[in-house]
This record gives C-alpha cells, sequence and structure tokens, in this order.
C-alpha cells in the first residue's frame, strides 16, 4: 500500500485543466464472504502483496494522465522554445541590421568630416605655399633694396668730397637724404612683414598638422568601422569579446566628437583667412615699397639733373668772365706799360726845363731877371711835374687794378675747376652709379 500512497499523491499538471488538490477517496477492502471469497486457509499469505484492480487501473489513468501532461509542457515548451528562437533570431537579425545601418551612417558622417578635413588641409597647403612665395618676394625685395641704399650712401659720400664753395647742401643732397632714411624705413617695414609671415607660416603649419592627425584618425576610423559593417554572422573572422561592450572613461560623445572637429576646421580656416589678408597686406606694401622708392629715384635724378645744369650754366658764365678778365688783364698791361712810358717821356722835357732854369739862374747881376722865359719854364716844370704826378698816380691805380684782375683770374680758375670737379662728382659718378639703381619688377620682389 506503500507504494499506492505514492502514486496517489503525485497531483498531474494538464494544460487545460488548472492544477487542483484532489479529493481523498475513501477505499473500501474487501472481505473474503462469500461462496467465491478466498478467506479460507488455503489464500492466506498471497492478499497483502497485491493491488486491487481498481488501484490498478487508477495507476494506469494517473500514467495516462501525466504523460499527456508532460507531452502537453514539453510541447507547449517547444513551442515557446522555437517562437523565442524565431523572436531571438529576428531581433538579432533586426539589431544586427539596425547597428550596421548606424555604422553605415557614422561611416558616411566620417566621410563627410573626412573629405572636409581633406579639403582644408589641402587648401593650407596650397594657402602656405603661396604665402612662402610671398615670402620669398618679401626677402628678394629686402635683397634688392640694399642696392639703392649704398647708392644713396656712396652719393652722399662723394658729394663730400666736392671743394669749396660748391660744397652746400642743395636739393640734391635732401633728395639723397630723404631717400636713404626712406630705404631704412623700408628695410625695416620688410623685415617686420618677413617676421609676421614666417610666423603665419608656422601657424598654418600647426593648423595643418592638427587637420591631418584628426583625419589620419578619421581614417583609421573610418576603415576599422567598414571593416565592422562588413562583418554579418557567417563572418569566419569574428571572435567573442566579453569585455567589449565596456565604455571607455576616455570616449568621446557624438556631440563632442563633431565639435573637435567643427573647431580644428574654424581654427584652420581662421589662420588661412589670416593668411590670405597677410598676402594682400603683403602685396599691398610690395607695390607701395616699390613705387615710392622709384618715385624717390626719380625726384633724386630730377635734383641731380637741374644742379648739373645749375652748375653747368655757372661754370659757363664763369669761364664767359674768365675770358673778359684775361682781355681785361691783357688791355691793362699795355695800359700800364703805356703809363710809364708816358712817365718816361714826361722826364726828358722836366730835365730839360729843370736845366735851363738852373742856367739861367746863373746869370749874373741884373741879368737875373725874372722875365717871361723865366716865368714859363718855371711853369713848365710845374705842369711837368703835375703831369708826373697824375700819371705816378694812374700808374699806380692800374696796377691795382692790374693786381686785382689777376686775383679775380685766379679765383675764376678756382671756381672753375670746382664747378668741374662738382660736375664731375654728380654727373660721372653720382649719376652713373645711379644707372644700375633697381627696376620696379625687382624691388617688388618679382625678379
Amino acid at each position: 500500500m506503500a507504494q499506492t500512497d505514492v502514486l496517489l499523491t503525485k497531483e498531474p499538471a494538464p494544460q487545460t485543466v488548472p492544477p487542483c488538490e484532489l479529493p481523498a477517496k475513501e477505499y473500501e477492502v474487501a472481505r473474503n464472504t462469500g461462496a467465491y471469497t478466498s478467506s479460507g486457509l488455503a489464500t492466506a499469505g498471497f492478499r497483502t502483496a497485491k493491488y486491487l484492480l481498481e488501484e490498478w487501473f487508477q495507476n494506469c489513468y494517473a500514467r495516462y494522465h501525466q504523460a499527456f501532461a508532460d507531452r502537453d509542457q514539453s510541447e507547449r515548451q517547444r513551442h515557446e522554445s522555437q517562437q523565442l528562437a524565431s523572436e531571438t533570431q529576428a531581433l538579432a537579425q533586426r539589431t544586427q541590421q539596425d547597428s550596421t545601418r548606424r555604422v553605415g551612417e557614422r561611416l558616411q558622417d566620417m566621410h563627410g568630416w573626412k573629405s572636409e578635413l581633406q579639403r582644408e588641409v589641402e587648401a593650407l597647403a596650397a594657402e602656405t605655399d603661396l604665402l612662402l612665395a610671398q615670402k620669398q618676394r618679401l626677402e628678394r625685395a629686402l635683397d634688392a633694396t640694399e642696392v639703392p641704399f649704398s647708392i644713396a650712401t656712396d652719393n652722399l659720400q662723394c658729394r663730400e668730397r666736392r671743394q669749396h664753395p660748391n660744397l652746400v647742401r642743395d636739393h640734391v643732397e635732401t633728395e639723397l637724404l630723404k631717400e636713404a632714411e626712406l630705404i631704412r624705413n623700408i628695410q625695416e617695414l620688410l623685415k617686420r612683414t618677413i617676421m609676421q609671415a614666417v610666423s603665419q607660416i608656422r601657424l598654418n603649419r600647426e593648423r595643418k598638422e592638427t587637420c591631418e592627425m584628426d583625419w589620419s584618425d578619421k581614417v583609421e576610423a573610418y576603415n576599422i568601422d567598414e571593416t565592422c559593417g562588413r562583418y554579418h554572422s557567417q563572418s569566419t573572422q569574428v571572435q567573442a569579446h566579453p569585455h567589449s561592450t565596456a565604455f571607455q572613461e576616455s570616449a568621446s560623445t557624438p556631440e563632442t566628437w563633431a565639435k573637435f572637429t567643427q573647431d580644428n576646421l574654424c581654427r584652420a580656416q581662421r589662420e588661412r583667412l589670416a593668411s590670405a589678408n597677410l598676402r594682400v597686406l603683403v602685396d599691398c606694401i610690395l607695390r607701395d615699397t616699390s613705387e615710392d622708392l622709384r618715385l624717390q629715384c626719380d625726384a633724386v635724378n630730377l635734383a641731380f639733373g637741374r644742379r648739373c645744369e645749375e652748375l653747368e650754366d655757372a661754370r659757363h658764365k664763369l669761364q664767359q668772365h674768365l675770358h673778359k678778365t684775361l682781355r681785361e688783364i691783357t688791355d691793362q698791361e699795355h695800359n700800364v706799360a703805356a703809363l710809364k712810358q708816358a712817365i718816361k717821356d714826361k722826364e726828358a722835357p722836366l730835365r730839360v726845363a729843370q736845366t735851363r732854369l738852373y742856367l739861367r739862374s746863373h746869370r749874373p747881376n741884373v741879368e737875373l731877371c725874372r722875365d717871361a722865359a723865366q716865368f714859363r719854364l718855371v711853369s713848365e716844370v710845374e705842369e711837368l711835374n703835375m703831369s708826373l704826378a697824375a700819371l705816378r698816380e694812374k700808374l699806380l691805380e692800374a696796377e691795382q687794378s692790374l693786381r686785382n684782375l689777376e686775383d679775380t683770374h685766379m679765383s675764376l680758375e678756382k671756381d672753375i675747376t670746382a664747378m668741374t670737379n662738382s660736375l664731375f662728382i654728380d654727373r660721372q659718378k653720382c649719376m652713373a652709379h645711379r644707372t644700375r639703381y633697381p627696376t620696379i619688377l625687382q624691388l617688388a620682389g618679382y625678379q
């Protein structure tokens, strides 16, 4: 009866019937009474080990019910498992497709930013090359200013060798000093501009390097995501990485990721714009400085030309005065000779008159008479003395005039020599040296 109790205490759980506790059933023990019972001694010892027929049927029904419940539960679990497998398979496919789509969208975003970075890098490289060309123009222009500066200083030094009285601070010297000062100011401006260009080139290269690093990172990430986008459930290169879902602390967000590239592009564009503005400024500086130098050069050349005309005109006039002075000296020399001859010619008549008077002073007694002859001889001597005095005075004046003419002759010759020297310095030294003045293309840094 122990087995019967065990079998009957199990509660079947059919799918359609809710599980509940079965009511206890009372069993009647068959008594061995009647004509066909074995209550005699022959059946003693066999009844205690056997089940009743009703118990056997009940046990079979319980087995049937248990088998049906187990099969039903198994079928339900199998159906649920198949449904779960189908759902998880579909979910996995949808999730994988969505992940692949998201990876594709990420690839498009990265491709867009990568293209922007690549264009900006190329634009920065081209802009840097253009700025380098402008820097070379500045350097060539700075080197070209050395020739005008040496010409201006050499002209000033050469003009210091002018002789007195032509060593004057004329308009030419004023223009030369202005030219030298202008060249020094231009050289300082070009040096400052070169330093500014070098600094801008360094900034351009730094921004280009930053964009290149960002572009390189995006290329590497693009290749990784492109590889990820090609993976699928049948791929053989995939492996299990249990800890790959953990977020890294240094990971960026989409907003910070986009802002990082935007900031790089903005800084690069800002430096590229500054570089373009600097190139325009360099063009203006080189154009203005070259024009200023050429205008000042023309002003100096014009001043030299006018000064040479003034010197040539003054020398011509001095030469004319020298020619007249020489002619006057010759005439004055003849005049002095004539005066000396006139004085010499007056000495004989004077001696004659004096001799006559001397001899007549020896007349005896009353013959020493102041007659008309005596008076006439006296007046003749006086007249001759007065004539000699006038001639000697005029001779002194003529000799002084001759000496003055000779001094003037020497001064004129000295001035003519000085002007000839000044003309030689201005025309042969300075103006000839200024023919080596650089052209406007050289001053603008194109050659």
